[in-house]
């Protein structure tokens, strides 16, 4: 057989291998949401069984982060829907609903029967319609070891006055995502931006929609102009004029990583990028992260903090420890991301989130404020030590599950695509060396793969679709080799 005979049976057996991972990675997506959705009308099944509203006292929610923390329109209340804790070897997802009366400084916890189901994430509005109203769109549901998702598009309101939940069922809306942005303006809901991620690719979306509170119908709107670029996890408020001001965000750029890091959250995603660009840069000075805040008032203040690098590191003089004696002990949260946030008579409150140290993550429950148009100090409504912190260390038997996770067809898929390849005579795939990350497995054979996956899908394909392709082939292969 000639040369270009052989080339022609090459690519042909290349098509075909390219072909069965493309499958088997849709395959594995379609399983994952499968599981999910099981799971998730398991744990409907038992909020079924509430048939009618119970409000008790309580102590301070336990830790969580990725919740929505809102104002009640009316009174004197703090929301706290949702959210998700991780203990290092396992994710919970709460559909809790808690009050915070400010007044009193004191918790309860209310349960209503038909709740959204459990999710993290998602975005929640108020609205003083009928006695209040909070809205609740999206937000992501984990598997418990915190490595599929599966995300909403659905729409929930309670109403505060009767304490009754209703899911609204309209057409049109945006599709399933988390790390969203979503406010109310002028008797609509504003939704912007958000994140989805599948075990085939990862979505940042900003798009932006309308859901209309006096005709329940949603519209996609066209803003003109240059808009912000796909994101999630960015700050969305509005002015008293009605403009809605967007802030920051996260998109990550490149290969989708082998894992996401267990639980950061995709809310956080940015203050991992910043604290990734910081440990690449040890021996700079000091870092000004600068945030601005918009007041309910449409006030717009900005927070200077000031990290210092290892070079900045030294003991702090006698001057500054007299300055602070003479000032008393100042208060302040520690760092932290995925709190949640909100504001009511020009005060912000913070609740909860998460911080890590090392590769601990530290998931909180205490509650600070500060007044805004003061900006003098904060206070400490609820305290919490995270020293005491549950963190379980991931086993190795977890970790070989994770590194078996994904490998699906028994033997009978194995031989087929040996047959496959011995029939195309094709060169043998870039090997994966011992204890090799998938991460960096990819970096050293992206090219290949790139090359690999465009010969298969002709000159004609974009780029950005040859590189995804060329990515879930690899991790395929990779994760068929370990």
């Amino acid at each position: 057989m000639g040369k270009k005979g052989k080339r022609e049976k090459k690519g042909k057996g290349a098509e075909k291998t390219a072909a069965k991972m493309e499958r088997k990675v849709s395959r594995r997506a379609k399983k994952e949401e499968e599981d999910l959705e099981a799971l998730i009308a398991e744990f409907q099944s038992l909020d079924a069984k509430k048939t009618q509203v119970i409000e008790s006292s309580c102590p301070p929610p336990s830790p969580r982060l990725n919740g929505s923390l809102s104002a009640h329109p009316e009174k004197d209340e703090l929301i706290l829907f949702g959210g998700e804790y991780f203990n290092g070897q396992k994710t919970y997802l709460y559909n809790e609903l808690y009050v915070y009366n400010i007044r009193k400084n004191s918790w309860s916890k209310v349960e209503i029967p038909n709740p959204p189901p459990r999710r993290c994430a998602h975005q929640a509005a108020v609205v003083p319609t009928a006695g209040g109203q909070l809205w609740v769109f999206g937000g992501e549901f984990a598997s418990p070891n915190g490595e599929q998702f599966y995300h909403y598009k659905d729409l929930w309101v309670l109403h505060l006055a009767t304490k009754t939940w209703e899911q609204i069922k309209a057409s049109g809306g945006p599709s399933g995502r988390s790390g969203h942005r979503m406010v109310a303006c002028k008797r609509q809901l504003i939704v912007f931006g958000g994140f989805h991620e599948s075990a085939r690719d990862y979505i940042y979306y900003n798009d932006v929609y309308a859901f209309n509170l006096d005709s329940f119908t949603w519209s996609k709107l066209a803003p003109s102009g240059i808009g912000p670029s796909p994101r999630s996890g960015c700050q969305m408020a509005t002015t008293p004029e009605g403009s809605i001001i967007i802030y920051g965000g996260y998109s990550k750029q490149g290969p989708k990583s082998e894992k996401r890091k267990r639980r950061r959250g995709r809310d956080a995603e940015a203050e991992g990028a910043r604290d990734e660009e910081m440990e690449k840069q040890p021996s700079q000075g000091p870092v000004e992260i600068v945030k601005e805040v918009v007041a309910e008032d449409g006030t717009v203040m900005t927070i200077k903090q000031v990290i210092s690098g290892p070079a900045e590191e030294k003991e702090r003089s006698e001057s500054e420890e007299e300055e602070d004696g003479a000032l008393g002990q100042q208060v302040e949260p520690c760092p932290r991301s995925n709190a949640m946030l909100a504001v009511k008579h020009g005060v912000l409150y913070v609740y909860g989130g998460m911080f890590e140290v090392g590769d601990r993550q530290f998931t909180l429950s205490d509650l600070y404020s500060i007044d805004l148009h003061k900006m003098e100090e904060w206070k400490v409504l609820v305290e919490m030590d995270p020293k005491a912190q549950e963190w379980l260390e991931e086993s190795e038997s977890d970790e070989e599950d994770d590194d078996m996770e994904g490998a699906e067809g028994g033997e009978e898929e194995e031989s087929s695509e040996e047959e496959s390849e011995d029939e195309g005579g094709e060169e043998q795939h870039p090997s994966v060396q011992p204890d090799e990350k998938h991460a960096d497995y990819l970096s050293r054979t992206e090219q290949y793969w790139i090359k690999l996956a465009r010969s298969n899908m002709g000159p004609d394909a974009k780029e950005k679709k040859v590189v995804k392709v060329a990515h879930a082939m690899a991790k395929t292969f990779y994760e068929d080799s370990v």
